[in-house]
């Protein structure tokens, strides 16, 4: 009995002696990071701080030098002040995720944005996550139907693919989300507005979803005016929630506008905890969060479910050598380049054919159709390189028999590649056009 009793006594006394580690007091304040010391926790944990006037806010810890934490709130730091009472709420950042998600407007915490009671949601995954091994993962090869002509035909994706739309500023890339968005043959939708403008937010979910869009959607949003780690959170809550459908065994389409908000928040962050600085001031935690996202996506294992991703990454005064244009390259199946110039002269979905690939084309299409793209990518490619012999008349007919066919093709060609953003075009009837087009060779 006295042994037992003295386990009891020594089991309560290590349990008194990690009660003061739960709790710590708030030393400093730079900037939007708060500085901490008493408790203990893990980078990720999630913490609330009590001002002396009873004002609550939450944080995350984000880094951590000898015993002091480095905490990132949630929203503006009012209220707080030295000696602030510091307490751990969960070691492990995790969310609730359900088919209660469908149909809503949520932030990066899961909380309702639209109005209506926050989705009651029963399954608990992590935030960050479970890594997949690639040996385990399933093939790309199905095609996946996207209702866009240019894509479904010159640049086909499959189910499972990771895909980059890269453009500058005001070229289109909103508009060709939303095509892709509301054709795309998916049994799920899941998008991440992250660090857009608030009013792009609402004008992306009432005009360009709408409500038969919204209806099989879920959308996280966290706007330009949140903190760095909001942002961030919303981020990797989209990717959970497409991982928990995809799970399911069903087919997820997953949007994320923009990777290179992302990029910006991680950025903030890291140079906010001390990391220094590299390429454009990005410092190398962007370098290495960029393609673990990325990763997340795919194939599931055994083939069980896919997720489809489609980022959008800005790229910074068109400048294509953008560092997070750059590794997001690298790192995804593919891109779909837009082009400035196609969209100063009223071309849309202004996609730059000479800078846009699909990694996996070819082994979703018969050697037929590979055949008939390639052409047409080609005649394309050799009018836009010949452009200005062409426009000035120093170029004889006659010289070059297929800078011929291109000339006289080139306006079925252009028109080819626009599209009304209400007008869908499925993958038999894109195929049928593109041989019309340019034959069968």
């Amino acid at each position: 009995m006295l042994d037992f009793a003295d386990e009891v006594t020594r089991t309560l006394d290590r349990v008194r002696a990690l009660e003061p580690q739960r709790t710590g007091r708030l030393i400093r304040l730079v900037g939007m990071t708060l500085h901490a010391k008493g408790l203990m926790a893990p980078v990720g944990a999630l913490c609330e701080v009590v001002g002396a006037f009873g004002d609550r806010l939450e944080a995350e810890v984000v880094g951590f030098n000898d015993q002091t934490l480095y905490l990132m709130p949630y929203s503006e730091p009012h209220g707080v002040g030295p000696g602030a009472r510091v307490r751990l709420l969960e070691h492990r950042a995790e969310v609730k995720v359900g088919p209660a998600l469908l149909g809503r407007v949520v932030d990066g915490r899961g909380q309702a944005l639209d109005g209506a009671p926050n989705p009651v949601c029963y399954e608990s995954v992590p935030l960050l996550g479970d890594a997949l091994n690639p040996l385990n993962r399933g093939t790309i090869h199905e095609p996946l139907d996207v209702g866009v002509k240019a894509i479904n035909g010159l640049l086909t994706i499959g189910r499972g693919q990771r895909l980059g739309l890269v453009a500058g500023s005001g070229v289109g890339k909103s508009v060709l989300l939303g095509m892709l968005t509301r054709f795309t043959q998916a049994d799920v939708v899941v998008i991440g507005l992250v660090g857009e403008r608030g009013r792009e937010v609402q004008s992306f979910i009432t005009e360009t979803l709408g409500e038969e869009g919204l209806s099989r959607s879920v959308v996280v949003a966290a706007p330009a005016n949140v903190s760095p780690v909001m942002r961030l959170k919303a981020t990797h809550l989209t990717h959970a929630i497409a991982e928990y459908f995809r799970a399911q065994g069903l087919s997820v389409l997953m949007l994320i506008d923009s990777l290179t908000r992302v990029a910006h928040a991680q950025r903030e962050i890291g140079l906010a905890v001390g990391e220094p600085p590299t390429s454009k001031g990005y410092p190398p935690s962007v370098f290495s969060l960029l393609p673990n996202l990325i990763e997340r996506g795919g194939v599931g294992c055994g083939g069980h479910g896919s997720i489809t991703a489609l980022y959008t990454v800005l790229a910074e005064g068109d400048d294509a050598q953008d560092p997070v244009v750059d590794i997001a390259r690298a790192s995804l199946d593919g891109q779909v380049m837009l082009s400035r110039r196609l969209a100063d002269a009223a071309h849309y979905p202004a996609i730059d054919l000479n800078g846009s690939i699909s990694r996996v084309m070819q082994d979703l299409l018969s050697p037929d159709d590979w055949r008939v793209a390639n052409r047409m990518r080609r005649l394309w490619s050799l009018y836009q390189t010949n452009a200005e012999l062409i426009q000035v008349g120093a170029y004889q007919a006659g010289t070059n028999p297929e800078l011929d066919e291109a000339i006289r093709l080139h306006e079925r060609l252009k028109a080819f590649l626009q599209q009304d953003m209400h007008q869908r075009v499925d993958l038999d009837q894109t195929r049928a056009d593109l041989v019309a087009l340019v034959g069968n060779p």
